[in-house]
């Protein structure tokens, strides 16, 4: 399918992403160049991005969303309301699904992506009603997502997360859980509760080594390991996806689940704090357009 000569963009930029101070002057440049007009308009809260590109979808033939993983998870809802495809400006600190998409964090190689217009329809992950595109997680991730500011993300990077992962591993302890799902109930006492829709999570820590962002399922793990140094040992396991392979930890796959727990938990979504236990977990196959690499490319 040919392109129109020229496509309009609505550029949606977190300044409080990890780069987000960084001058767009070039890439805005080179997307012009390549052939799309764009409009930029930059937001102070991610609860605004959705709205702001639902009121604006008249005036544009795509969305790019400039920020982490958390600005993209926000944009989610708007993009697939307003029918536009989306294109990624990695911008923040781990990048995980521009990891799944195998997008470029050079910024002007991610713009090329979106001038070259291919595009592929990824699942969207679904929990209480709010999406995500990588993981949820229950249990450290959640613990991690809420001890980790934004100038703690700026500052340090990377090593922030590893600074923050310390500091929940010493204060650790495991809680008790009903994981639900087609094949029956499982009664757990575990560390962390995860669900993938993506590949990557954590800074590039796979879900699981055959997961797909266009499987049209989810992968959910349990950490049922006795000690939580234990972890220490199962580092390049969950670096691979094969952490499955330990009898420590429960994996399955389906296209829902239901996690209940005794007290209400928070629920980490893509890095963000957005709803809590009982969890009902559903997929949604193919609701988003990307520009990214033909897969497998």
């Amino acid at each position: 399918m040919s392109l129109p000569a020229r496509r309009r963009a609505l550029m949606l930029v977190n300044p409080n992403a990890r780069r987000g101070t960084e001058s767009l002057d070039p890439i805005v440049n080179r997307l012009e160049a390549g052939g799309i007009d764009v409009a930029i308009e930059r937001f102070s809260s991610p609860g605004e991005v959705a709205a702001d590109i639902v009121r604006r979808r008249h005036e544009a033939d795509l969305a790019i969303v400039c920020g982490g993983d958390g600005t993209i998870n926000a944009a989610a809802n708007g993009v697939v309301a307003a029918g536009l495809p989306m294109g990624i400006l990695p911008m923040g600190t781990a990048n995980d699904l521009a990891r799944t998409l195998e997008i470029p964090t050079q910024l002007d190689l991610a713009a090329d992506i979106i001038i070259a217009g291919n595009q592929r329809r990824v699942d969207l992950g679904d929990v209480n009603g709010h999406p995500f595109f990588n993981v949820a997680t229950i249990g450290l991730g959640a613990d991690l997502a809420m001890g980790l500011t934004a100038e703690t993300k700026r500052r340090w990077g990377r090593l922030g997360y590893a600074i923050g992962a310390l500091k929940v591993l010493m204060q650790a302890r495991p809680f008790s859980a009903t994981i639900i799902n087609r094949e029956g109930t499982s009664h757990v006492k575990t560390y962390q509760i995860a669900v993938g829709n993506g590949r990557h999570y954590g800074g590039g820590t796979v879900i699981e080594q055959d997961a797909s962002i266009e499987d049209g399922t989810l992968d959910l793990y349990s950490l049922e390991i006795d000690n939580v140094w234990k972890l220490a040992l199962m580092l390049s396991a969950f670096r691979s996806g094969t952490h499955g392979a330990w009898e420590e930890v429960r994996t399955a796959r389906c296209v829902e689940f239901d996690i209940r727990t005794r007290k209400p938990r928070p629920v980490n979504l893509d890095g963000d704090i957005v709803t809590q236990t009982p969890a009902h977990f559903r997929i949604r196959p193919g609701a988003i357009t990307v520009f990214a690499p033909p897969a497998g490319g």
